[in-house]
């Protein structure tokens, strides 16, 4: 990982003329950037590079986004680096396929600039882990999130999660009891305005829950309105 101020990014896309525009953009914002258009390329580079965050389309010869994905969120060493997919608009499907992978993010074909930086920049700031008091943790039932460490134990055991689903599990954790409507969630763990698509939500819920396991129960579905955390059964 880079130093502090200065964040790098990897740009993986088949397609040279979408590198260069991303490339271009983002070094204007004052990131270091690293493209690739070979997929195949990709382990070795992220392994060398170290990026703070990696920008990986979706549809590629050879290997795809999504086989991307899985590849380094099982990779112990890149696991936590967050992901934002680029897709083709109206591959509904296929952003939905992107997060249950364990991307953070995605934005459509043709993007604006503008979004890219804005997405970008609010996934890197999910990522950054704020000061916090030693010690601190959230208990619920076998759950415990250790705030200061940035880690879940499930009966004593580690779980991984990517950095939005430990900023929303740690949300719902505080937030205790409490019904959290997914736009109020979409706000304050993804730092969208609430017209974006919820259904974002309810995937991260989904993969949060496989990963809890037996403790899934925690996290309830209140129909219509959104989430929130009981003690479990």
């Amino acid at each position: 990982m880079s130093q502090e101020g200065e964040k790098s990014i990897l740009v993986v896309d088949d397609e040279p003329d979408v590198t260069e525009l991303v490339e271009y953009k983002l070094r204007q914002a004052g990131f270091r950037v690293a493209t690739i258009n070979d997929p195949l390329l990709i382990m070795g580079t992220a392994r060398e590079f170290q990026p703070d965050l990696i920008i990986l389309d979706i549809m590629m010869p050879e290997l795809s986004g999504i086989q991307i994905c899985r590849m380094l969120r099982a990779d112990p060493s890149m696991c936590d680096i967050p992901i934002v997919f680029l897709t083709a608009r109206g591959e509904a499907e296929d952003r939905v396929k992107g997060l249950e992978t364990g991307a953070d993010d995605y934005i459509g074909k043709p993007f604006d600039s503008r979004e890219l930086l804005l997405r970008v920049s609010a996934v890197l700031r999910r990522v950054e882990r704020p000061t916090e008091e030693p010690g601190s943790t959230l208990s619920i039932s076998n759950i415990t999130l250790d705030i200061e460490k940035h880690r879940l134990t499930l009966s004593g055991k580690p779980v991984e999660l990517t950095a939005t689903e430990f900023k929303l599990l740690r949300l719902l954790m505080e937030r205790k009891g409490r019904v959290q409507s997914r736009e109020h969630l979409l706000v304050n763990v993804w730092n969208y305005e609430a017209d974006i698509e919820t259904r974002t939500v309810d995937t991260h819920i989904r993969r949060l829950r496989e990963k809890l396991g037996s403790e899934a129960g925690i996290i309830e579905t209140v129909r219509g309105v959104g989430y929130r955390a009981v003690d479990g059964q």
